[in-house]
């Protein structure tokens, strides 16, 4: 089949490999110029793994897994501990890996078969779909028609918009915000990770193999932006963090105003009742999007991917058969994923200072259990 794929991140390219791998002709459009490959590191976890292992794929995953710090600690406004967590109890077994979600996106994109290709710069603005094919028109002004198109484009997916409806409809907004940023010239350390936190705010300073970055989350409201002005992302950022002068919370607002390739998005979950309309189907964030919070979207997107490459495969093609099979698989993997973001949320950003001491209690408790 001739298959139309909108995004050329994790879920778009392990599409593309999947469906590529088993003959079809796919085509992937991304709006970016080139790969984007900022972004929190990722997982993969459970199935996803074996998903990754089909693919050819896990040995290399692992050899760029990321030697994370023992240890992420709290610390207070003069930067002394108050609390901390091994990372070993953050995964689901010995076998997760942790990597950079660069490396992944250039390990997918570098393992896509000849019958795949990216076209970026480009973007979905319509499309028809008659019951026998679907007809897209780009931003570019060029058309075409396709057996089937798979919106892969994230959680903001211009493709659920076009055939779905407004992201208003399915977006279940988390309360969080997350910015992400290169600290320049900061010092290697293979210390630890630090946090820190004032009601609704935190601001660490992470290590991800040679990276040092920061890390700064708030909570708030659904707030109304472009999520691809990076001007009004600073804005909104620099107003959420304005008088704070807590630790080193100046220093990495600073350093995350002045970096060109600023990483902002909200803790957000698409939750839809289905994933596929005629001949259009969503994976990944487009369709069950778990909020970063939840450690699980990277897993999501291959185990979705894969499902679908192999559903349409044992269908013979039967678009409706493929999807409902492909939904049944992948839902009870997205259920999980979805239900278990909140007490990240509330260890992450305490609400209240009562809610921070609280969180170190326990945390300090738990550790004393463990001796």
């Amino acid at each position: 089949m001739k298959i139309l794929v909108s995004g050329a991140g994790i879920a778009g390219l392990a599409c593309a490999h999947g469906l590529g791998a088993r003959g079809h002709a796919v085509t992937v459009v991304e709006h970016a110029p080139r790969l984007r490959l900022a972004g929190t590191p990722v997982d993969i976890r459970g199935d996803a793994l074996a998903a990754a292992d089909r693919m050819g794929l896990l040995g290399r995953i692992r050899e760029r897994r990321l030697r994370m710090s023992e240890l992420s600690r709290f610390v207070d406004a003069d930067g002394a501990p108050v609390a901390r967590v091994p990372v070993a109890r953050t995964g689901d077994s010995p076998d997760d890996v942790e990597l950079l979600r660069g490396d992944l996106v250039r390990l997918l994109a570098d393992a896509l078969p000849d019958t795949a290709a990216v076209r970026f710069d480009d973007s979905v603005e319509a499309l028809a779909d008659d019951g026998d094919g679907v007809d897209a028109r780009f931003r570019s002004g060029g058309s075409d028609r396709y057996d089937l198109v798979v919106g892969a484009d994230g959680q903001h997916s211009q493709v659920r918009g076009l055939v779905f409806g407004p992201e208003s409809g399915y977006l279940r907004h988390l309360g969080v915000y997350i910015a992400l940023a290169d600290l320049p010239g900061a010092a290697p350390s293979d210390e630890v990770n630090l946090v820190h936190n004032v009601p609704g705010m935190m601001a660490g300073v992470f290590r991800y193999g040679d990276r040092t970055v920061a890390v700064l989350q708030f909570r708030s409201g659904p707030l109304d932006y472009d999520h691809r002005d990076l001007e009004a992302q600073k804005r909104i950022l620099a107003e959420a963090f304005a008088g704070q002068r807590s630790w080193r919370i100046p220093e990495l607002v600073e350093a995350a105003l002045a970096d060109p390739a600023l990483f902002f998005d909200s803790a957000g979950q698409i939750r839809m009742p289905g994933w596929h309309r005629g001949r259009v189907v969503l994976v990944g964030d487009a369709g069950y999007a778990p909020a970063f919070l939840s450690g699980r979207g990277a897993s999501l997107a291959l185990t979705g991917a894969q499902f679908l490459a192999e559903e349409l495969e044992r269908c013979g093609g039967d678009p409706t058969a493929a999807f409902e099979r492909y939904t049944d698989r992948q839902r009870p993997y997205v259920k999980r994923a979805q239900d278990r973001v909140h007490a990240s949320r509330d260890r992450l950003v305490p609400a209240t200072w009562a809610d921070i001491a609280a969180r170190n209690d326990a945390l300090r408790a738990a550790e004393t259990a463990a001796r």
